[in-house]
């Protein structure tokens, strides 16, 4: 057997490795769409550049072999969900990084509700918990076409696949009825002033003891001594 094959760098690196620009927005990348590391964001912005470079080298060929290629690539692109159908090749110039990382498994294994978070859902593909139809499939950077979207599943061999299961993530709806609010009988409450209430305090105690003893006037007494000595008087001559 002769030597093994080197193997062949799949991706570019950034030209330069501080810019904080760029190092914080592959730090919000990586937390999105939980990536493992930086390598994974490459990997992806080496594939969107493959397909400009190919845009951009068919939109000038004229040939005939230029417009198969066309036809090629816009039906590749088609079928992966990145471009509608009927677009021109100059669409795909319009690519961006996240409408590739949107078409990953994980993500889309996240998305479907397979998975509580973007963290399990990586955890699920690469432990081969996932089918595509009847085919597993342990890698999370693949990139899935619309017509596998629909046949994303957990496979039947795994204790996933049990719907019981507590890692299992089941979406529940909540239904928020409104119940008719009956009217609350108010009570008006006549609110004293604390004057009033010394007052009304007073009264109450004046009832309990019964009416007041009016006292008699002088000029009273003085008209019933002689109304007195008067019936004396008649009295006496009388006899």
């Amino acid at each position: 057997m002769g030597d093994p094959k080197k193997p062949r760098k799949k991706y570019s690196t950034p030209g330069h490795p501080w810019i904080k620009e760029r190092i914080d927005k592959e730090r919000g990348i990586i937390k999105v769409y939980g990536l493992k590391n930086k390598k994974e964001i490459w990997k992806s912005e080496s594939v969107l550049k493959r397909f400009r470079e190919q845009a951009k080298r068919l939109i000038s060929d004229v040939t005939e072999q230029g417009k198969k290629e066309e036809k090629q690539l816009l039906s590749k692109l088609i079928r992966l969900g990145l471009v509608k159908d009927g677009c021109k090749i100059e669409d795909i110039l319009d690519l961006g990084l996240e409408d590739i990382l949107e078409k990953r498994l994980q993500t889309l294994v996240f998305k479907k509700d397979l998975a509580k978070s973007i963290k399990q859902a990586r955890q699920f593909v690469i432990h081969g918990h996932i089918n595509i139809g009847d085919r597993k499939v342990d890698i999370p950077s693949y990139l899935v076409s619309l017509e596998e979207e629909g046949m994303i599943g957990f496979n039947p061999g795994s204790e996933l696949a049990n719907i019981d299961h507590p890692e299992r993530f089941v979406k529940v709806e909540k239904k928020i009825i409104k119940e008719e609010k009956k009217p609350k009988e108010v009570k008006e409450k006549t609110k004293k002033s604390p004057l009033k209430k010394k007052v009304s305090k007073k009264k109450e105690k004046l009832s309990v003891k019964g009416p007041k003893e009016t006292v008699p006037k002088a000029e009273d007494l003085v008209k019933k001594k002689e109304k007195e000595e008067k019936v004396d008087v008649e009295k006496l001559l009388e006899k």
